[in-house]
Parts: C-alpha cells; structure tokens; sequence
C-alpha cells in the first residue's frame, strides 16, 4: 500500500485523467470546480468488504468496477448523463500496491468508458476494505430527468435488463467452488461486473411522439423488483405477467436446478441493476421501436400490491438491513 498521501495521489494520477466536460478546476485544490450547465444530479454508494463483496471471489478489478458501476446506475436511472465522481477510500494493511493498482484499474475502465473524470475524494486506514462513490451527473440531450412515483394505472411497465441473473451467480459464487462457477458465466459476470445502463436511460428520456414525451417515469432496480418497484409506484401497485421466456436461460435453469421457482426468483432478485419505467399504452409501440430490447412485463393497477401471474407477491427482495432469520 502507499506509504503517503501523496504516493497515494500519484497512483490515482497515474489511472485518472484530471480533466472533463463540465469540470473547471479538477483534483488537487479543496474543492473541484464543476459547471453542470443545469440541474445537478448527485447519488453516493457505498461498498463494504464481506457485506457488498467478498475478496474470495471478487478480483481486485472486479471490486474498483462494481462499486463505480452500482453508482453510477443510479444515475441511468434518473436518465442522467454522467459528469463524474468522487471516491473515497479505506484501506486495511493487507491491501498491497499490485492490489490497489489493479482495482483503481478496473474502476478506472469504467470511468473511461462512462466519460466521468474522477474529482476527488479521501483516503484512510481502517479494518474493512471499503469504496464510498460519489457520483454527479445532469440531463442528457433531452433536457429530461425522469423520477419515480410518476405512474398512473394503466401504464406499462417496461423492464430494461435482466432480473435474477445477479442473484443466480451470488448463490453460486457463495455456495460452490469459484471453477464450478464456470458453468454459469452471464450469471456469474452479472454479479462481479454490472453494466450501469446510461446509454438506455439517456434514450427513454429522450423518446417523444406528437402527445408529449413518451416515458413518465424511471427507476434503476438494485434491490430486486419485489422491493423496488413499490417504491417507484407510490401508491399504485402492479399487475406482472412474466413466464421462463422473459427470464435469461441462465436464470431458469439455475433456480430450476435449485427447487426454486425461476420466475419468483428472478422477481426477489437483488443487485439487478436494470431499469423499470412506466410508459402511457398508446407511446408504446414507438418506445418499443426506439429501444427494441425492452420488454414489457405488466401493467400499473389502481390497487397497491404486486401480483404475479394473477397471484399476490408476498415476499420481498433484498434489504441492506435485514437481520437473517433465527433457525
């Protein structure tokens, strides 16, 4: 690990450019200076060793890429475009100088690819390895920021991504030796490796026919439908219509495999990062066609409640705070 703080700064330099749109004045003053041009988008995610990731199976690149990348998806989720982030640090005294370097490396892939310059941050000594993101972000090109709690019953309900796959390859990676996780690659690399989905959001923002803008409402799911999706409803809830068909093949045949059925796991899922949003009936053929990858899964009811294939959803999905049951 660096000896000083300012070694520190020279392997951040030495993987951060310290420049970008929007950004005056970068690291190395008190403050960076940013001109967003608009309204400021501001989101922070932490990521705790053997709570987020465990190192037993997360390689050094994988922990820098997921803790940038569920940050960042909460930025797709409000249809933001990405200015930069902040990063903070605290490391314990096993974290080496070839582990550092690789996992500012993984993080720092991403950032590249999502045009966000990193802009500060800390550092400290501590017992867990932790990342603590910061990220800003304003509106696209289509000026739209899209919130929750802007569904009206009737409207559909798009889901862009995959739900379950994430959680597939946690119940592997947890439960069987890493090479047997071969067996399940897009579940595995879902868990380790999300994609923050800014280019999708940035395009439901922007989809307007002669009536007005066609997306009303935005969401990234991190926690799983079953959790998520009351909380981007407010006080409506949900008719879903979901079969094997609509699921990943990783999906069905893990929880197939494992007695469990695919379609409620994949609801309960967690760590899906893919966007849900509400769209009126008749704007959805031409969201369909803007963004083909869409799907629909159900429909806003007047009703709160979430209903599976006409039945009630009981369960909930996942909660940072949940205490594990007592046996």
């Amino acid at each position: 690990m660096p000896t000083s703080e300012q070694e520190f700064l020279r392997v951040i330099d030495r993987h951060f450019p310290n420049q970008g749109s929007g950004l005056l004045l970068g690291r190395g003053d008190d403050c960076a200076i940013i001109d967003p041009g608009g309204p400021l988008c501001l989101s922070t995610d932490i990521f705790v060793e053997n709570a987020h990731f465990r190192r037993a199976y997360f390689s050094p690149a994988d922990i820098g890429h997921k803790a940038l990348a569920a940050a960042a998806s909460d930025l797709a989720g409000m249809a933001a475009q990405p200015l930069g982030f902040a990063l903070s640090l605290v490391l314990p005294d096993d974290v080496d100088d070839a582990f550092l370097d690789e996992m500012l490396g993984g993080m720092a892939a991403l950032a590249d690819r999502l045009g966000m310059p990193l802009v500060g941050g800390d550092l400290s000594r501590g017992p867990a390895l932790t990342l603590d993101v910061v990220v800003l972000g304003k509106p696209g090109p289509s000026g739209r920021l899209l919130k929750r709690c802007a569904a009206r019953p009737g409207d559909a309900l798009l889901l862009v991504g995959e739900i379950g796959l994430a959680r597939a390859g946690l119940m592997e990676l947890e439960h069987m030796a890493y090479d047997e996780a071969a067996a399940w690659p897009g579940a595995v690399a879902a868990h380790l490796r999300p994609e923050p989905r800014i280019a999708e959001g940035l395009t439901l923002a922007q989809i307007a026919t002669p009536e007005g803008p066609a997306v009303c409402g935005l969401m990234d799911v991190s926690d799983g439908l079953a959790r998520d999706l009351p909380r981007f409803l407010g006080p409506y809830g949900a008719e879903l219509s979901l079969g094997l068909e609509d699921l990943h093949p990783e999906v069905a045949a893990f929880f197939t495999a494992h007695d469990e059925d695919p379609v409620e796991a994949a609801v309960l899922g967690g760590e899906d990062y893919a966007l849900i949003a509400c769209v009126d009936q008749k704007q959805l053929p031409v969201v369909l066609a803007e963004l083909p990858q869409a799907r629909v899964i159900g429909r806003v009811s007047a009703a709160p409640g979430l209903r599976l294939n006409s039945g009630q959803v009981l369960r909930q999905g996942f909660d940072h705070f949940a205490k594990p049951a007592q046996g």
